[in-house]
């Protein structure tokens, strides 16, 4: 099964994370299929990149984002467009 999940990289309590399709049994900064954007929580204000069209592809053919991925995606609009696509 495919995930969309973050995966971690910077120093020491200063975290920076990609956003990535990847296979549910990989481990967290392991192995991913693509990567779909990335979210920087330290920067003021936060920054997030997203590849719109790519996430709504991977979520078209059954990937499952985390809770994290999902309040991020709601933040940013994608989440309500692939809704809609997934529903016609």
């Amino acid at each position: 099964m495919v995930r969309i999940r973050l995966s971690r990289f910077g120093k020491n309590k200063k975290p920076f994370y990609r956003i990535v399709a990847t296979d549910s049994r990989s481990p967290r900064d392991g192995r991913f299929l693509e990567i779909l954007g990335s979210y920087s929580p330290q920067s003021n204000p936060v920054q997030v990149n997203l590849k719109s069209d790519r996430i709504i592809f991977w979520i078209r053919r059954g990937a499952k984002p985390t809770e994290t991925v999902i309040s991020l995606l709601k933040k940013q609009g994608v989440w309500q467009k692939a809704k809609e696509i997934q529903a016609a």
